[in-house]
């Protein structure tokens, strides 16, 4: 589409050097331009016509309740012409395009009537879900095709989808007599507020009278009249009293959080039980690719046996570092962690992070990627230029998709940079799910990926640090993801899968960020364009996985407490601190501190409740893909392309167990699940000794 002739745009000269970058880097290494539009010729957010003002937010909430109608009576009636999957394939399409623009718009947008206006279409849209969730006759027409069969000749993806659909119908409680639905819909709301008080205790400062503490910790910590603030755990600080100090009293049991999160339990179990399940932790793995708590209880006994002898030997060398600061009689403590994994790493790498930063600039970053994609998959990342009115900010970017043979797939906006009000969080939004329109042709998904990067500055382009590369490769493993899910139905595209799979892809591309040989492919001085040093991206590549095996079991450790309080925990007669301190004695190397409630602040149990495991079983699964099929050559086209249509192009469509047990040829198993990250953590362990007598 042609720029309208009267649109102007002003922007103040980038110095840069005469250089040999690609169009893609030399976009993404120039700092963004504010344009000036002085033409009415808009085309709205996303491309969206209607959202050339906030108002259009009133007229697209208008048209979903429409549409939706339409599609109840469709799904409804005995003379339907479709099957019934693709009907509500589409009833969640009409409602997920408004609901995710919206909730996208309403944290994201910087002028306040665009988020009031948004957030005003998510309430809309959550009141028309909540009437859907009780319509007794289009969950019966439903039920009846589910548990009958279609009229029309259904497939296996149709028949799981279907399923997917019910069970959604199920979480609340429309097959239940009406007293236990009307109970569903109570402890539902119950939940949600006591999750949202208890995230909010979760974050709060401890606040402590300076009069009650020792005079020596004073210092450390901010005042506040007659008061300290305790925001945090210090665990960067230098002076183990500080760190021992700020962990003491930041994680003091605190009655108002435990209340909140023991009746949060108690809620989640009784609503489990209402809805026939045994635990919570049964409803919510449901679907899931380790399918019961049982499966996930014996992984995390079987990874914690393994891992116990091998993270001791990373508790002793941190052991040895802290008796050399504080003398051999301070012993090893969870407050020093990660303190002592810092320095071992700032040791190893003999370099800080802003020593790496000038070779990982945001276009080289970006190149790097496109030069992945292409390798892989045979996909190139254009950055295209917007339309006036597209973007909700100046410093977004666009990217199209594109396939060597079968063109346009979607496009990815990129929200990159800090700004007042926007989300301090990386993370990935769907604002358009990829399916199989009902003329035949393909409705291509639309996302957004969104980071927290320093502003550029008028001397050169924002730089990355070593971490933020992880998370740029991260949230563009989710992004591709969703561009690479061919499905026929948006309901199960991309990301839109089960939580301990959805992770997978994203995870997979951290290993490619922490290979060499991509790493070598485009770390680049953003000035001289010279390579990164081999010793440096060596060491960079390496110490990545420095105490691999402690950090493995404090997530084995998380999940195993995760479990317990989703599962049997309300019939142990303990409160949760009790809990903790027995599941730490089982699964942790280090002892519980007295006087302390972790738990308390571990805000994870709200979103992920009872599925905090996805985090480890998306890992180790994401380190047998790499293991089998990119570890010998990362870029090989062959093993990219069996991933996309082994992996990838299913989405959701396919029960995530099923998919991943066919496309490695094993089955998912604990055993199977362990060795692939023991194998792992092995292998980075000899080769962190090779590095040491290297350059010793």
């Amino acid at each position: 589409m042609l720029r309208p002739i009267h649109t102007f745009r002003f922007t103040i000269p980038f110095k840069r050097m005469v250089t040999t970058w690609s169009p893609l880097t030399t976009a993404f290494n120039s700092r963004p331009e504010r344009r000036i539009n002085f033409t009415k010729n808009e085309v709205g957010l996303f491309g969206i016509p209607e959202l050339t003002s906030h108002e259009g937010f009133y007229v697209l909430k208008e048209e979903a309740i429409f549409k939706t109608d339409d599609l109840i009576d469709e799904a409804t009636s005995p003379t339907r012409t479709r099957k019934m999957v693709m009907i509500f394939d589409e009833l969640s399409d009409t409602l997920c395009k408004v609901a995710d623009l919206s909730e996208f718009i309403r944290l994201a947008h910087p002028a306040a009537n665009y988020c009031s206006a948004a957030e005003d279409a998510c309430i809309t849209i959550s009141g028309i879900v909540e009437k859907l969730n009780t319509h007794k006759k289009l969950y019966n027409s439903l039920k009846t095709v589910v548990d009958e069969g279609d009229r029309f000749e259904t497939t296996d993806v149709d028949k799981h989808v279907a399923r997917l659909f019910l069970f959604d119908f199920e979480q609340s409680g429309i097959h239940l007599e009406e007293e236990a639905r009307q109970r569903v819909v109570y402890l539902n709301d119950c939940i949600l507020q006591l999750g949202q008080r208890f995230m909010a205790g979760a974050v709060n400062p401890r606040r402590i009278s300076r009069h009650i503490l020792p005079a020596a910790i004073l210092p450390f910590f901010p005042s506040d009249g007659e008061n300290i603030l305790v925001s945090g755990l210090y665990a960067d600080s230098a002076n183990s009293k500080a760190r021992e100090s700020a962990y003491r009293l930041f994680l003091y049991p605190d009655s108002t959080q435990e209340r909140l999160l023991s009746e949060m339990l108690k809620c989640r179990h009784e609503l489990a039980t209402v809805c026939g399940f045994p635990t919570y932790a049964h409803r919510a793995l449901k679907a899931s690719t380790v399918e019961t708590p049982e499966m996930v209880d014996m992984f995390l006994d079987a990874l914690n046996e393994q891992l116990r002898p091998r993270a001791a030997k990373d508790f002793s060398i941190m052991q040895k570092m802290k008796g050399s600061e504080c003398g051999r009689d301070s012993p090893l403590a969870s407050w020093d962690t990660p303190y002592y994994t810092s320095c071992l790493k700032r040791k190893y790498l003999q370099a800080s992070a802003s020593d790496f930063s000038p070779y990982f600039s945001i276009g080289a970053c970006m190149e790097g990627l496109n030069l992945l994609m292409n390798r892989l998959f045979g996909i190139n990342l254009k950055n295209i230029e917007m339309e006036p009115g597209e973007s909700w900010c100046h410093d977004i970017y666009k990217l199209a998709v594109l396939h060597e043979t079968e063109g346009l797939l979607g496009y990815i906006y990129c929200d990159l940079f800090e700004r007042p009000g926007k989300p301090n969080q990386d993370c990935h939004f769907t604002i358009q799910g990829g399916k199989v329109l009902p003329d035949g042709r393909f409705q291509n998904p639309i996302v957004v990926v969104m980071l927290n990067l320093t502003q550029p500055r008028w001397s050169g382009p924002t730089l990355l640090a070593p971490s933020m590369v992880d998370n740029l490769f991260h949230e563009m493993g989710h992004a591709m993801h969703s561009m690479l899910a061919r499905t026929e139905y948006q309901h199960v595209t991309g990301t839109r899968c089960s939580t301990d799979f959805a992770e997978v892809p994203s995870v997979l591309m951290e290993y490619f960020a922490n290979d060499p040989r991509v790493i070598r492919s485009f770390a680049k001085h953003f000035q001289t364009q010279e390579p990164m040093p081999e010793e440096m991206l060596e060491r960079l590549c390496t110490s990545k996985h420095l105490f691999a095996s402690s950090e493995t079991q404090l997530q084995v450790f998380y999940s195993a407490l995760d479990q317990v309080y989703h599962g049997d925990h309300n019939l142990h007669g303990e409160n949760t601190t009790d809990t903790l301190r027995r599941v730490q004695e089982k699964y942790y190397g280090l002892s519980y501190v007295e006087n302390t409630a972790w738990q308390l602040r571990f805000s994870h149990l709200v979103g992920y409740g009872a599925k905090y495991y996805s985090y480890l079983i998306s890992r180790t699964i994401a380190s047998w893909i790499w293991q089998t099929y990119f570890e010998q050559d990362p870029f090989s086209r062959t093993q990219g392309e069996k991933y996309r249509r082994g992996c990838l192009a299913y989405g959701g469509g396919i029960p995530s167990r099923l998919l991943v047990s066919n496309f490695l040829g094993r089955e998912i198993n604990p055993n199977n699940l362990t060795s692939s990250l023991i194998n792992e953590i092995d292998t980075c362990t000899e080769r962190l000794k090779h590095m040491d007598n290297r350059f010793r």
